[in-house]
């Protein structure tokens, strides 16, 4: 997933949420969305000498997926046999094939800078996911399409910054929750549609900070918020 797709979902995810384009590039979005999630690092290959990403980077030597495997077709990992003396003399053998694989892809296409993707497409700087499609800055998540800076959730579609949730979709900050949708800034609730900044309820529709409105009253407020939202966005930018 080249940059230029990355920013194309980034503005459908943003189109769906905020009704708008995302004010931000890429690296900006990274800062200011996905600051304290878990993401692939760069390391550098130590047999080519490239970058790649690796999820883990608590080790010395490090070479792509793709690279170990061609490296296998055209050498092979078994080494000639040799005497044995110590065990020293066997972590400097192990030292010479020890590497830690980055960039592991399973059964999925178009990745990029991400580490441990399962069954996934169109992924771009993320880690540990499965069954997801068109997902940016994720950590830990499964079954979803279109998210970006989620961590440990599943079944979510169209959201920004979802944790610890499930059954999330067009959705804005939202944390410990399940079925939620059109929402923003939702904590410890279950089963809400169009509410924003309440936490510890469920079953309801059109509340702000716990609290119930109408529906014309409720969207008029929602315009502003997403103002403030957006404008939240640009300051960050500069």
């Amino acid at each position: 997933m080249n940059q230029k797709q990355c920013k194309i979902v980034i503005d459908e995810i943003f189109m769906e949420i905020f009704e708008q384009k995302s004010p931000m590039e890429i690296e900006e979005l990274l800062s200011e969305c996905a600051f304290d999630i878990r993401l692939p690092n760069r390391v550098i290959d130590a047999v080519t000498g490239n970058e790649t990403w690796a999820s883990s980077t608590n080790s010395n030597k490090y070479i792509s997926q793709t690279n170990m495997r061609k490296y296998d077709e055209y050498k092979g990992w078994i080494r000639p046999k040799k005497e044995i003396n110590s065990l020293d003399e066997i972590l400097k053998l192990w030292d010479k094939v020890n590497y830690t694989t980055t960039e592991r892809y399973y059964d999925s296409i178009n990745i990029s800078k991400s580490d441990t993707i399962y069954r996934c497409e169109n992924v771009y700087r993320s880690q540990d996911c499965r069954n997801c499609k068109n997902t940016i800055f994720t950590d830990g998540c499964a079954n979803s399409e279109y998210i970006i800076a989620c961590q440990r959730s599943s079944n979510c579609n169209y959201s920004i910054r979802v944790a610890d949730s499930n059954n999330c979709s067009n959705s804005y900050n939202v944390i410990c929750s399940d079925k939620i949708s059109n929402s923003f800034f939702i904590r410890d609730c279950n089963s809400l549609h169009e509410c924003m900044f309440c936490s510890h309820i469920s079953n309801r529709r059109f509340c702000i900070a716990n609290m119930q409105f109408d529906r014309e009253e409720y969207l008029d407020i929602k315009t502003e918020v997403v103002k403030w939202i957006i404008q939240q966005f640009n300051i960050e930018k500069k």
